[in-house]
């Protein structure tokens, strides 16, 4: 599994790193793969109001934010932190958050659903100097938003008052007590699930299709991973074409090799189309073969024949696994 931090403060080293990566460093020792973004050394600029995201359903600007959509794709939980400024997030937070419009309307405006928008899960980690009263209700106005649009539940927050000086939250009686337990809770029962990957010959069409549907239907009882023996440039955009006619939205994906897949971890199950290259690499793990014909250089309606097949082999096989 997988768990991405966004880490929003100016400061290196500050309050909020040691809150954020007190939380990682619990999620990755019960077994979990994290990583931490320093969202103030990212070069992301505002949202510009283009518009572009809403027509066409990608945000044009080129910056770091093009490789955070796909992480932000990708995570089981996403663990929002900053402090307050003003009442809200730091600018260099906001500028992610308003960048994530993109993905809100890729669901809202093109009617288009990430597969791991069920499951997914997120959490919100604030400090703020004063001890107002109302010290992080607009934050956490903007984290549910925020969440919402980037295909996640809101699944609570950890806050806390009049935290300033330089290593502050160490010397606080149960904050990184708080931050360990709630990651045991939020990462736990994404552990309990069984790994199945998926293997191809260029990772662009039937395994990229297998793992969404894997995903989109049982993607809190399993974790899936697809990867290719010689994995294409991009996915195929035909696939993506008739994945959406389903409303199955396979934006922001990237083709990986066997040997990228193979650092997640072995699988507990290999489900192979036309390539068994995988097997050599997780000696032991079981395997399955499914003559599954593949789709490239083939019309779209070739391309719905293989979708149908593949995402009907993909409910047999989560429902087999779900009842064991």
């Amino acid at each position: 599994m997988f768990v991405v931090g966004l880490q929003g403060s100016p400061r290196t080293k500050g309050n909020t790193t040691i809150l954020l990566s007190t939380f990682l460093a619990e999620a990755e020792r019960l077994g979990a793969r994290t990583q931490l973004l320093d969202v103030a050394r990212k070069n992301i600029s505002p949202c510009q109001e283009c518009g572009t995201c809403e027509k066409e359903g990608f945000c044009p600007i080129d910056d770091d934010m093009q490789q955070i959509y796909p992480l932000l794709r990708q995570a089981d939980i996403i663990v929002m932190a900053t402090p307050i400024f003003f009442y809200g997030p730091t600018a260099q937070m906001k500028a992610l958050i308003d960048r994530s419009q993109a993905l809100w309307a890729r669901r809202y405006v093109h009617k288009l659903v990430d597969p791991g928008r069920k499951w997914r899960h997120g959490f919100l980690l604030s400090l703020g100097a004063t001890k107002g009263k109302n010290l992080f209700e607009g934050l956490s106005l903007t984290a549910k938003y925020f969440f919402d649009a980037v295909g996640a539940s809101f699944d609570g927050s950890l806050t806390y008052k009049q935290i300033e000086k330089a290593g502050e939250i160490a010397k606080h009686p149960t904050a990184l007590t708080d931050a360990k337990e709630k990651a045991k809770s939020l990462v736990t029962p994404f552990l309990k699930r069984k790994k199945i990957l998926f293997v191809c010959t260029e990772n662009a069409c039937r395994s990229q299709m297998a793992s969404a549907f894997a995903r989109y239907h049982a993607g809190n009882k399993i974790e899936v991973e697809s990867a290719g023996s010689a994995p294409a440039k991009e996915i195929n955009p035909l696939m993506e074409e008739v994945m959406r006619e389903k409303d199955i939205d396979m934006a922001f994906r990237k083709p990986k090799s066997i040997e990228q897949a193979a650092r997640f971890g072995t699988p507990d199950l290999i489900v192979s189309m036309g390539c068994e290259e995988a097997c050599p690499l997780f000696p032991g793990a079981p395997h399955q073969e499914w003559s599954v014909p593949d789709p490239a250089g083939k019309p779209i309606e070739i391309m719905r024949q293989i979708r149908h097949e593949v995402e009907e082999r993909v409910r047999r096989l989560t429902s087999l696994l779900s009842n064991h």
